[in-house]
């Protein structure tokens, strides 16, 4: 059995097809991922035709327990950042209203009771947005609720919302070195 590097990079996929495509490319560059896939997600994967084919490194949870068993890593310092992308309006409000009802909820109220640094890449944080439908680019106009929910997760302790795919990539950057210069000064 293949020994397992910690601590990894925890990411939540949603059932947004918001930069979903481009939120595998950036899981698929990483070293040493844990992929949780909630239920929706599984369903925009078919949807939208995505190939889950992952590199060796990289293991997959999906959501098949009612208790979210995989979360338990979190009390075993498993991992060092969570990224929750992309992140559909439900899911942010489920985590500001603190409703932790399938993994991917499950796994952000860990990571916040565990102090794991997140990352939370917002699919609603615009008036107006240019979205990838299964078949189309389509205009989306988030609800005011929607925005709100958003600006609320963003005074989360250890919580950066990326607004923007050029926000995550710059988040998954600055938290790569953070962690080379950790390892580097040897505080892993």
């Amino acid at each position: 059995m293949k020994k397992v590097v910690t601590p990894r990079w925890g990411w939540a996929l949603t059932g947004s097809g918001h930069f979903f495509t481009e939120c595998l490319d950036i899981i698929r560059s990483l070293d040493h991922v844990d992929l949780f896939v909630s239920k929706a997600a599984a369903e925009v994967i078919r949807m939208y035709k995505h190939n889950l084919e992952m590199p060796e490194n990289i293991r997959v949870f999906r959501d098949t327990t009612a208790s979210s068993a995989p979360v338990g890593n979190f009390y075993h310092n498993v991992y060092h950042t969570l990224i929750v992308a992309p992140a559909t309006s439900n899911t942010v409000a489920k985590f500001v209203y603190g409703i932790s009802d399938n993994l991917a909820t499950n796994v952000f109220a860990q990571a916040g009771k565990c102090r794991v640094p997140t990352v939370v890449f917002a699919c609603d944080t615009a008036p107006e947005l240019e979205t990838q439908a299964p078949d189309r680019k389509v205009m989306v106009y988030p609800r005011r609720i929607d925005l709100e929910n958003t600006d609320k997760l963003k005074s989360f302790d250890a919580t950066q919302v990326a607004e923007s795919l050029a926000a995550l990539h710059e988040a998954v950057e600055r938290r790569r070195r953070e962690l080379a210069a950790r390892e580097h000064s040897g505080n892993v």
